[in-house]
Parts: structure tokens; sequence; C-alpha cells
């Protein structure tokens, strides 16, 4: 069983892109739709069978089912995250105002910093139950990662990195972020919202 333990660690800077999150949304709603498609089939079939042992039999079909929708809609999941990856970094080719607004180490005095509807421990349960552990592969029992993000001025999320040795974690981490129902209350100064940019620790636990 693999065990996603999840801190927050907030690092403040202001920085353009903004999030594409509808990509992951259509892929969540395509395998969605199917899953109760199957789901209903699956129960006129378990209905239908008067056969206990049968019963069990179709049991089995249908989590061996669901599970094998979970790794097709993974491997979607993965094409909608380098689709976006690619179009934020053309965005910041055409932006290089952006870019050194990014490396700047101004210091920064928010009013109010960026903040996710119901606060960052709903945001930590939202990213569980999101994560997909299946498509992390590790010899380790622990993984790490620290994934920073940018919380635009609309609330919406762009620039989703994650920095880890294992690289099929980080990239669940990348796709969880984005996946998020929510957009993020913005970061305020001088009465204006500006992007902010945050940093998300997290730990998956692998447990025999």
């Amino acid at each position: 069983m693999k065990a996603l333990f999840l801190s927050l660690f907030c690092l403040i800077s202001c920085f353009c892109l903004s999030q594409q999150k509808e990509e992951f949304r259509l892929v969540k709603n395509y395998y969605n739709q199917h899953r109760s498609m199957l789901s209903t089939e699956f129960k006129k079939k378990f209905d239908l069978e008067s056969d206990s042992f049968r019963k069990a039999g179709i049991k089995v079909d249908f989590t061996l089912f669901m599970k094998k929708m979970d790794s097709i809609e993974n491997v979607s999941m993965i094409a909608a995250l380098l689709k976006v990856r690619n179009m934020e970094d053309l965005q910041s080719l055409k932006s290089p105002k952006a870019l050194s607004e990014i490396k700047t180490n101004k210091p920064v005095v928010f009013e109010k910093s960026a903040d996710y509807p119901g606060g960052f421990n709903t945001l930590r349960q939202e990213i569980a139950n999101l994560f997909y552990t299946d498509g992390v592969y590790s010899e380790v029992k622990t993984v790490k990662t620290d994934v920073d993000f940018i919380v635009e001025k609309d609330g919406s999320i762009s620039n989703v990195h994650a920095q880890g040795n294992n690289f099929t974690f980080n990239r669940q981490a990348e796709i969880a972020l984005y996946s998020i129902s929510e957009k993020f209350l913005p970061a305020i100064i001088k009465g204006e919202t500006v992007r902010h940019q945050l940093t998300l620790p997290l730990t998956l636990t692998i447990e025999d």
C-alpha cells in the first residue's frame, strides 16, 4: 500500500501564465463517463446472476477493469501534462519580462498571501485524493519532492514543477496539483492582486 503524506511550506515571491487546467478536466470527465457506463453494465450483470461464486467472479472482473481504466487514464493525464508544459514554456519565451520577474530576489511584503479555499489542509487532502500512487515506481520506501507553482492574479495556477529524485513521483505530483478543483484566493499587495509563488513539499511512503 502506498500512503501519501503532505506538508506545506510557502515560499514568497512575486511573478504570468494562466493555468491550463481544462486539459486535465477534459481527461477526467471522459474517463469518469466511461467508468459510470462500466459500473452500470457490471451491476446489471451482477444483479442478474444468482450463483454466489459467479457473483464473486464478476466483482473481481469489475475491479480489474477499473484498475486498467485508471492506468489508461494516467497515460492521458501524462499527455495532458506534456501539452500544458509545452504551452507554458512557449508563453514564457514570448514573455521575457515574466522570466526576469521570476528570477528576482527582491523582498516582497504581502498584505495577504495566496490561499486555497478551505485552507491548505483542504488542499493537502484534495492532492492526496487525486494522487495516482500506482504511477509511482520506486525501489525505496520513501520518496520526496518539492512542487513549485505560481498562483496567478485570477487564482489559477501555472508553472508547476516538482523537484525531487524520483521522476515518476514528480510527474504524478504535477498532475495532481494541476487537477485540483478550486482556484486559489490570490495574494494582495497594496490592494492589488499579484502573482505569488508557493512550494508544496510532498512525501510518499510505500508500506508493505
